[in-house]
């Protein structure tokens, strides 16, 4: 069922090149030009987006008639204020952190298919730094991008989890520095994905881990989605299936080899460790195909639940609807 869709769009792609490499006339190569799209990836190139560089090392972004130009996101509202101001045509963001973000904020932008089915925020301190349960960050510092999701969503979490938001303070620090600034006690803990383990213990030198998922109180919640600009998504429909659909043809392909796709990521991105990068595929797994979910598929049903628990939290007013977060006419199909 998950080849279906990826099948069927990437088949439309290929006629719509065979036309314009076919077709007479005046136009040249012209034809045969194919749609240039910037790509923010969610956080840095670590392993949990080696994805994006499996799509574009096994030619499907070319297949769809792609030039893809991929770049390290710093975070959701990075990436949506980007989106927004028409410096990026697709991003990764925390779907959570962007219905926060689009509450208060009101960009055009609007998801097209997820990434993750749960959500793999969380939070990472070391085993010897005293962190046990998310009652323990309690007068700790955590380290984390500006504008991340496990910033931006930690009000929620905190309320949830029965700990005092206003007793934990946030340090900024960018995405690459992160495991470091952890390591040399810099900070109490730093904001990461539940994959980020091997990430941290090795910046750590085999130190232990521990790791407080915001899924075990929020489990409703969704993970990443993809984002676009509300203009791209009314204006080019065709390009974001088509983008779409190579897109989550690298996620499955990543997640049934992510030796080969650690392998990958370290070819594009020579500063990152293959061995790491395939345990965070490896662990992103499960949270890409739950419940049993056709790879990018969007339950309007679970985008009401998520947006009902921000609401009931306070995180956002009241009104949100599906329609206005994501377009269900273009994210894929089972």
């Amino acid at each position: 069922m998950k080849a279906t869709w990826f099948t069927r769009i990437a088949g439309a792609a290929g006629v719509v090149l065979m036309v314009a490499a076919c077709g007479g006339g005046g136009g040249g190569d012209e034809g045969q030009a194919a749609d240039t799209v910037r790509y923010l990836t969610s956080f840095n190139t670590f392993g949990r987006d080696a994805y994006a560089y499996v799509a574009l090392e096994k030619g499907y972004f070319k297949d769809a008639g792609l030039n893809v130009d991929i770049k390290p996101g710093t975070g959701t509202v990075d990436a949506m204020k980007l989106l927004a101001g028409g410096r990026a045509d697709f991003g990764i963001g925390d779907f959570t952190g962007t219905l926060i973000t689009m509450a208060k904020e009101k960009l055009p932008v609007i998801a097209v298919g997820m990434v993750h089915q749960n959500s793999l925020a969380a939070i990472i301190a070391l085993e010897e730094g005293g962190i046990r349960t998310p009652k323990d960050l309690e007068g700790k510092t955590i380290g984390d991008q500006p504008g991340s999701t496990v910033q931006v969503t930690f009000p929620v979490y905190a309320k949830a989890a029965g700990v005092d938001a206003s007793k934990v303070k946030f340090v900024p620090g960018a995405p690459p520095a992160l495991p470091q600034l952890l390591a040399s006690g810099s900070v109490d803990a730093i904001g990461q994905f539940v994959v980020g383990r091997g990430l941290i213990e090795k910046a750590a030198q085999g130190k232990k881990a521990v790791v407080l998922p915001y899924g075990e109180v929020l489990p409703d919640l969704y993970g990443n989605a993809l984002l676009t600009s509300n203009t791209m998504a009314r204006e080019k429909p065709e390009v974001v299936k088509r983008f779409a659909a190579a897109l989550f043809k690298g996620l499955e392909y990543s997640i049934a080899n992510p030796e080969e796709s650690g392998e990958i990521l370290k070819k594009y991105q020579p500063t990152q460790n293959a061995e790491v990068a395939a345990a965070e595929v490896r662990a992103m797994a499960p949270y890409v195909t739950a419940q049993g979910q056709t790879i990018g598929a969007v339950s309007k049903a679970k985008v009401e639940v998520n947006i009902k628990l921000l609401t009931d939290s306070g995180a956002i007013p009241a009104g949100m609807t599906p329609e206005q977060v994501i377009d269900l006419s273009l994210t894929p199909q089972g």
